[in-house]
């Protein structure tokens, strides 16, 4: 096992997810720096900078140089980035001619940054695709449940009858904003990160913002009007946004769990053979899949601190606060990744108990529909007095173990307003169910437009 359960290949399928462990591998890491040094090679030989059959030997090589990983490793450790052994074999790779050109006014956080927003954008793609995912799936939830009446809850007790289709859109509604903020995330995060040694790209002169602005365009990426080597707040804004979508996740995965207790069990993950099973006990149905998005909500909660910590970073360039930035946001977006399949799996494939909502809706015997005689009563008697008469209903129907429409129909301040017909329909958990199921439309709704918006948007 490795030091990280995310990535070990036992553990890593309940922390993580294998495309984004692979993304951030070394090989990637290495060959996005590659991409980046060849990027700049281009437009400065386009520029007129470095010599053209220069520029373009160092992007040939870039493209077929496969990096000695000891040799890297090595580098890293003497210079805190592989960054510059790696340019000393690009230019090896490029020939004697093009090697003086290799790296051409870049210092190694510029390769570095923009390599890591490269991976960014691609881990950003993940998860926006598990986002859709899970979201689809609860829109389509919350559709196919709009009128199913359960109970609300409220401080772990029973408040007044929802229906699931509400449940599951209050779990969808978070995900339609975290799409938006995703769209605004995007367009600030994924920014080049080019100025030299300082930030004021001396080294190139006159020419030095031009470099950046063909950089940017070379790469696809958004042009900031000045570097950020010094500026963490996009890291940073990204990682509170993964927070806050585990947040999110973790949500929906805490209510699973509460569901599915023997008690309540109305809601459940989906089952498979020998998932959720107990080493000892036959007949456990664990959520597993529920603890471990809590876990990885745990996780990315725990390390945004670390890149909070990193904005106050000493002049142009910090001594150990971006570093630390590799401790956790790689780890942070593995985290998400797994969450959000986890969230997916039971989004399809939950299982819905009717008839167990049904019996725990009854559990109190009308109790639950205590709000809605009151509300009725106050018509006839003002709110004060409804609420008083009420009360004393359910105390004495809660002392003696008695349905609450039995109670309310011998109290004879509540019978001469209430008749028998009365007092059960308005006991009865489908007639009291409020905005629920058009909330539960409005949500999905607004869930397909945000989902519009974010793919014109991409």
């Amino acid at each position: 096992m490795t030091v990280n359960p995310a990535d070990s290949e036992i553990y890593g399928g309940l922390y993580g997810s294998k495309e984004m462990r692979d993304l951030f591998s070394d090989r990637n890491r290495l060959s996005a720096m590659l991409a980046v040094e060849a990027a700049l090679a281009r437009v400065e030989g386009k520029l007129g900078i470095i010599p053209k059959d220069s520029a373009g030997a160092i992007a040939k090589a870039a493209q077929s140089l496969k990096p000695d990983l000891a040799v890297m490793a090595k580098g890293a450790f003497l210079t805190g980035q592989p960054v510059a052994a790696l340019a000393k074999a690009l230019g090896e790779a490029a020939g004697n001619k093009a090697k003086a050109h290799v790296h051409w006014g870049a210092t190694t956080q510029d390769v570095a940054d923009t390599a890591l927003v490269l991976l960014l954008r691609a881990a950003l793609d993940f998860i926006a695709r598990d986002m859709a995912a899970l979201g689809n799936a609860l829109a389509a939830q919350a559709k196919r449940h709009r009128d199913l009446p359960m109970a609300g809850r409220t401080y772990m007790q029973q408040a007044l009858p929802i229906t699931f289709g509400f449940k599951c859109a209050i779990w969808l509604a978070p995900l339609a904003d975290h799409l938006d903020r995703l769209t605004e995330l995007k367009r600030r995060c994924l920014a080049v990160q080019f100025g030299g040694a300082a930030g004021t790209l001396a080294s190139l002169g006159s020419k030095g913002r031009d470099v950046a602005k063909a950089l940017a365009a070379e790469l696809g990426l958004a042009l900031p009007v000045s570097p950020w080597q010094a500026n963490r707040e996009r890291l940073a804004e990204l990682g509170n946004f993964l927070g806050l979508v585990c947040g999110s996740l973790g949500k929906f995965a805490g209510d699973v769990i509460l569901l599915g207790q023997t008690e309540v069990a109305e809601l459940s993950e989906p089952h498979e053979a020998g998932g959720g099973g107990s080493s000892t006990l036959p007949q456990k149905r664990n959520p597993v899949r529920s603890a471990h998005i809590l876990a990885a909500m745990r996780g990315v909660h725990a390390l945004a601190p670390l890149l909070l910590a990193a904005l106050a970073g000493d002049h142009e360039r910090s001594a150990g606060a971006w570093q630390s930035e590799a401790l956790a946001l790689p780890q942070m977006l593995n985290l998400t990744s797994g969450a959000l399949h986890h969230g997916g799996e039971i989004a399809r494939g939950m299982i819905v108990d009717k008839a167990r909502m049904r019996d725990n809706l009854d559990l109190t015997h009308g109790l639950i529909l205590s709000e809605a005689v009151m509300m009725a009563l106050a018509q006839k008697t003002g709110r004060g007095e409804a609420q008083r008469l009420v009360t004393r209903a359910c105390d004495e129907a809660l002392s003696r173990r008695k349905p609450l429409a039995e109670t309310l129909a011998k109290n004879p301040d509540i019978a001469r307003h209430l008749d028998a017909k009365a007092i059960a329909r308005l006991t009865d958990p489908a007639s009291y169910l409020g905005d629920a199921p058009e909330l539960a439309d409005r949500v999905v709704s607004r869930w397909q437009e945000a989902l519009s918006g974010f793919k014109k948007s991409a």
